[in-house]
């Protein structure tokens, strides 16, 4: 069983209330109709589906979940996903961007300057080149990237990306993409 048949199961609610009842530790089918908040024979009828797509053990109104299922169908999902997209040509620097930045927002500030500066040169080209940006606008796009947006900016301006005139910020250094 795939993971997308899995989510597909789990998409009705009173098949999921009967999988988290059991997973929590209800018995029969009565016990799980307790749990769940559901009559009898809704928990009946997703029991049946459950077990006929190989998700649940059923013995009567003995009921079993078969959470090995769901293990082994989160890690065929796993293997058979594409790796991520590399965010640097440079393997260094994708090491640590692949270290620091997670689904597109930065998991953490590195301490280190030397991964601190691939992380920051990373970050600025969000800023367009020639392009003014009024503070609350500065924040707005760093807060895309982490909540900590005073400092971003403060490492940013430190580090010679960004220039800060007059509550006006543009970018000043870092590569850019042509």
């Amino acid at each position: 069983m795939d993971a997308a048949t899995i989510v597909g199961l789990l998409a009705d609610p009173a098949r999921l209330k009967v999988v988290a009842a059991l997973a929590l530790g209800a018995g029969t089918i009565e016990e799980v109709a307790q749990a769940a908040g559901l009559p009898l024979k809704d928990v009946a009828l997703a029991a049946r589906r459950l077990a006929h797509a190989g998700l649940v053990r059923r013995d009567r109104h003995d009921l079993e979940l078969l959470t090995e299922r769901f293990g082994a169908a989160a890690r065929a999902a796993a293997e058979s996903a594409p790796p991520p997209e590399p965010l640097s040509d440079d393997p260094a620097e994708d090491a640590v961007l692949s270290a620091f930045v997670r689904d597109g927002r930065l998991v953490s500030i590195p301490a280190q300057h030397s991964k601190r500066r691939v992380v920051l040169e990373h970050l600025v080209r969000v800023f367009d080149v020639g392009v003014r940006y009024p503070e609350r606008e500065v924040n707005a796009l760093l807060a895309v990237w982490h909540p900590d947006t005073a400092a971003l900016r403060r490492y940013l301006v430190d580090e010679g990306l960004l220039t800060r005139e007059a509550g006006l910020y543009w970018r000043s250094g870092g590569w850019v993409d042509v």
